[in-house]
């Protein structure tokens, strides 16, 4: 039942960060998430990591205190919450962002539709008239463009 909750947890994430990017993100918080956009910042963090920080606070009370309770199903909601962070890590800021130089030749499908959406996203650079504000979804026509390159 515990991994049930994980895989729920981890999977509606990516409903949840939609709404936070589209809604938050691109609302009253954009002059956390500006620099993101526009590369305002020079340095190596951008204000935009402070969500990093914002979304870890409630993902360690929920572990802390669900594992007082004997691990209860609190600890496995912010188990899931982590994973799609570190998720979210991996893939945006290492693979998408090239923070740190890793997997940039690839070519699979996937990432080279997901890195293709990420950049629609990117190409406006004020709060207004985004697209794409998913992370691990991508849309099926940047999909059809890695396969009708390969044709």
């Amino acid at each position: 039942m515990n991994i049930l909750i994980v895989i729920i947890v981890f999977i509606s994430m990516e409903g949840a960060t939609w709404l936070i990017h589209k809604y938050i993100m691109h609302g009253f918080l954009w002059i956390l998430h500006r620099d993101h956009h526009d590369h305002s910042n020079n340095g190596f963090l951008e204000k935009n990591d402070y969500f990093f920080v914002i979304f870890a606070l409630p993902t360690i009370a929920l572990m802390y205190y669900g594992s007082l309770e004997n691990y209860n199903y609190l600890f496995y909601i912010g188990l899931g919450i982590m994973l799609y962070g570190m998720a979210y890590f991996f893939v945006h800021d290492i693979f998408i962002h090239q923070r740190f130089k890793f997997l940039s030749k690839t070519k699979n499908r996937y990432f080279l539709a997901l890195r293709r959406a990420h950049k629609q996203h990117h190409k406006h650079l004020g709060k207004e008239e985004g697209e794409c504000f998913g992370f691990l979804y991508v849309p099926i026509k940047y999909f059809n463009m890695y396969s009708e390159k390969e044709k």
